[in-house]
C-alpha cells in the first residue's frame, strides 16, 4: 500500500493557545539525571510547530510507503503550503488526481517522487499530472497504541 492522505482541516488561527509545560533541559535518552526534574516555561505547540498558520493544514497518512522516514499508517502530518518544495522534502502531491505523500528526489537529472519503502517504485514526475499541495514539516506519531485517532 502506498501512503495516501486524508485531509483533516486547516489550522484554527482563532483558537485560544493551549500552553503545556516544557522541561528546562533536554530529556536524556540514556541514564536519567535527578537534576533534570524542573520545568522552564509553557509551550504552545501550534506556535512552536506552525510558523505559517494561514498556509498550514493537517492530513492523516494512510499506508506504509514512508516508513523509512518514520511516517507510519495513521500518523498526523503538518503540511505547509507556503514552502517551496526542494529535493529531500516530503510532499503532499496529487498525482493524476490521487493524493499521496512522497519525498521529492532526483534520479539522474529528472525529478521523481520517492517512497521510503523499497516495495514501492519511484514515480517519475514527467508524464504525470502533478500538483504539490504542500511540504510536510512535522509528523505527530503516537507511541502508545490506540492513543491517536
Amino acid at each position: 500500500m502506498s501512503l495516501a492522505v486524508e485531509i483533516l482541516g486547516r489550522v484554527d488561527e482563532a483558537a485560544v493557545p493551549v500552553k503545556l509545560p516544557l522541561a528546562a533541559d533536554a530529556v536524556r535518552t540514556g541514564f536519567p539525571s535527578p537534576a533534570d526534574d524542573y520545568l522552564e516555561r509553557d509551550l504552545d505547540l501550534v506556535e512552536h510547530l506552525i510558523p505559517h498558520p494561514s498556509a498550514t493544514y493537517y492530513v492523516r497518512g494512510k499506508g506504509d510507503s514512508m516508513q523509512g522516514l518514520g511516517i507510519y499508517d495513521n500518523d498526523l502530518l503538518i503540511v505547509d503550503r507556503s514552502l517551496e518544495p526542494r529535493p529531500g522534502h516530503v510532499l503532499i502531491v496529487s498525482v493524476d488526481g490521487e493524493m499521496t505523500c512522497k519525498q521529492l528526489g532526483r534520479i539522474g537529472s529528472r525529478p521523481y517522487l520517492l517512497a521510503a519503502n523499497d516495495a514501492y517504485p519511484p514515480i517519475p514526475l514527467h508524464g504525470h499530472d502533478c500538483e504539490v499541495w504542500g511540504v510536510v514539516t512535522h509528523n505527530v506519531h503516537a507511541l502508545v497504541p490506540g492513543s491517536s485517532q
